[in-house]
């Protein structure tokens, strides 16, 4: 079902959902969830699209891990990588994120920037990797500029 909400990068359709009836030669009334109650059942076909069933849109339960409320909680638990990319006149830096109940191939790049207004936690990790490596790396130049004889 074809569903805008505001913003550039939102979600074109929502769903699946059962159709319950067709209404007419165009219109089809659907099974839609409590959180949609105050949205009509009844959409015309250009509304519509035919969902395809892809296994990747199942979560395996074996991997799913709920808290004592039974409530599915995401979030991101570590900072994989860092990249900084040119954008006309203007760098935008992305993070690699590993995400909870996710496996490490199923990273996703997010705006550094928005990543460090919602978890900043997340960059205290990184700042101190950082730190470590650059060091270990100022240790290695000097190293090879004056080698011990």
């Amino acid at each position: 079902m074809r569903f805008r909400r505001k913003g550039k990068i939102s979600p074109r359709y929502i769903g699946p959902y059962e159709v319950l009836d067709q209404i007419g030669l165009v219109a089809y009334k659907l099974a839609l969830p409590p959180r949609l109650s105050a949205v009509h059942l009844v959409f015309h076909v250009s509304m519509l699209r035919r969902y395809i069933h892809d296994d990747r849109h199942k979560i395996q339960l074996e991997n799913v891990e709920l808290d004592e409320n039974l409530a599915y909680h995401e979030g991101p638990i570590s900072i994989l990588d860092r990249q900084v990319r040119q954008l006309n006149s203007k760098k935008v830096a992305s993070v690699k994120v590993l995400w909870y109940n996710h496996p490490t191939e199923e990273a996703t790049w997010e705006s550094e920037a928005d990543m460090r207004d919602i978890y900043p936690h997340l960059f205290d990790t990184l700042e101190a990797k950082v730190t470590t490596i650059d060091a270990a790396q100022a240790f290695a130049e000097v190293a090879m500029k004056h080698p011990e004889d």
